[in-house]
């Protein structure tokens, strides 16, 4: 898998990542995997524990800077 530091979802283009942003399911499990592939355990769990937040920051997240930069 290709790094996701500093790119949407696993490097994929910004229409893909918002697409999987906008689907809540999605953005959960993607975000979860992404925290945890960077070793972002604490992350990882309250991802998991107060998702409608995250849910919210991700997709904010990628709409305005087209990369996945908070809470990461």
């Amino acid at each position: 898998m290709a790094s996701a530091k500093g790119k949407g979802y696993f490097g994929f283009g910004w229409i893909v990542s918002l697409i999987l942003a906008i689907i809540p399911v999605t953005n959960i499990i993607l975000g979860l995997l992404i925290r945890l592939q960077n070793k972002k355990y604490l992350l990882a769990i309250l991802n998991i524990l107060i998702a409608p937040v995250f849910y919210i920051v991700d997709l904010v997240s990628i709409i305005l800077n087209k990369q996945l930069k908070y809470l990461l």
